[in-house]
């Protein structure tokens, strides 16, 4: 399997390049040179399988043998910035640097981050949103013989490999929501995605090209750019980022529509190239007929207001004592919308994607009470470590600053005896 950038402009690269890397060279996102198509019986092995085993048959697809061998094929995906710290702490072989949008995520997002104090762990919190923390991330990408000299690459969904373990989150839902396998033509299924930087509905919009049988539905908060490009074709910045409950969906740059937008274009990497460069130079950019209605046969979308979403979480818990997170709660809002209107529709999933644990102020604005577990309530009384970057900070150099001051770390503990 090769990978190519969306912008057509920077060489191909196998699974190791794209996972090991960020942005493409020319600007653009890794996608996969080709998709595999599922036939039937494939799907009808797949849906026996458990999560885990489905996540290794979809790896196997695009990580070719001799890189990853079959049998070592694990993992899954989460809450990005205190997932990846949790999977390298302490390691001998690798730093990680993370950048938290200060003020715009709960407390205890931020605490599971700045209460890991490794040495290999460097926090960085930002004063400013994820659209503003993404520039600097960018721009150090963009210097390539950089990016190969200190060996970098990206744990969000810029990269391939957290997309490529979304893309299972669909058919798993599939699976567990179908009500036969043994149907001609397979039956249909709604997955309604809580979306900020859309990694998850471009996955969604690839398992539907692998074959997969399901109509996505995109919910957003009130930061509503995907909601208006999927309605209007109109994928232009708003003045301002609307600070929300659901804080991890307050994104004006959803940087994954690029790997949307070449894919309904036919994979035409010049049109998808000249679509990004525009929308970069002036944060303006309506779609061109075709592709936009290409876009809304595949996806609907939802824009939810913070009431529509304290509303969901009340609900849920007085229907079904689940404690909804807010994001997990754009989605059922757009479900108990659909039932109240009494919508005829097929079998429905609303993807969750966080616990409400980490969410105790919006818990507590749905009128519910937080119950945290007790790992999540002893953060509190953790050491602390975060470095500010402010305002008037020159963000760029002072990341590739900390990465040159790491690499001579490094290069100091090569030469020790």
């Amino acid at each position: 399997m090769w990978y190519t950038s969306t912008r057509g402009m920077a060489p191909q690269v196998d699974f190791e390049g794209a996972l090991f890397s960020g942005y493409a060279p020319d600007g653009g996102l890794y996608v996969p040179e080709e998709l595999p198509q599922l036939d039937r019986d494939t799907l009808h092995h797949w849906s026996k399988l458990s999560y885990p085993s489905l996540v290794k048959e979809l790896c196997s697809l695009f990580i070719g043998p001799k890189l990853i061998p079959r049998a070592e094929l694990h993992g899954t995906s989460g809450d990005t910035g205190s997932a990846a710290i949790e999977s390298v702490q302490g390691a001998k072989n690798v730093d990680i640097i993370v950048l938290l949008p200060k003020g715009h995520c709960s407390k205890i997002q931020e605490l599971q981050m700045t209460t890991v104090v490794k040495d290999n762990v460097h926090v960085f919190g930002v004063e400013g949103n994820s659209d503003e923390l993404d520039e600097p991330i960018k721009d150090v990408f963009a210097d390539v013989a950089f990016v190969k000299k200190h060996n970098l690459m990206s744990l969000n969904s810029i990269n391939w490999s957290r997309v490529l373990v979304q893309i299972a989150h669909h058919f798993f839902a599939y699976f567990q929501c179908t009500p036969s396998m043994d149907t001609h033509p397979l039956p249909l299924v709604e997955v309604v995605v809580p979306t900020g930087a859309a990694g998850n509905l471009a996955a969604g919009c690839i398992a539907q090209k692998m074959g997969l049988p399901i109509r996505l539905v995109v919910g957003v908060n009130h930061n509503d750019i995907i909601h208006r490009t999927i309605q209007r074709g109109d994928f232009s910045l708003s003045e301002a980022v609307t600070p929300t409950l659901a804080s991890a969906m307050d994104i004006q740059v959803p940087y994954n529509m690029e790997r949307i937008f070449w894919l309904y274009s036919g994979c035409n990497s010049q049109v998808t190239r000249s679509l990004m460069e525009k929308f970069e130079s002036t944060h303006t950019l309506l779609l061109p007929k075709e592709l936009h209605s290409k876009l809304l046969e595949a996806v609907t979308s939802e824009s939810v207001s913070d009431e529509a979403i304290t509303r969901a979480m009340a609900r849920c818990w007085e229907e079904n004592q689940y404690q909804l997170c807010p994001h997990s709660a754009v989605a059922v809002s757009y479900h108990y919308q659909q039932t109240d209107r009494q919508q005829p529709s097929v079998p429905r999933c609303c993807l969750a994607p966080a616990s409400a644990a980490k969410f105790p102020e919006a818990v507590l604005a749905a009128g519910l009470s937080p119950s945290p577990p007790a790992e999540i309530l002893a953060l509190e009384h953790k050491e602390t470590r975060c470095t500010p970057m402010r305002r008037e900070d020159n963000w760029t150099q002072m990341l590739r600053d900390t990465i040159e001051a790491l690499s001579q770390r490094w290069k100091g503990q090569a030469v020790m005896p």
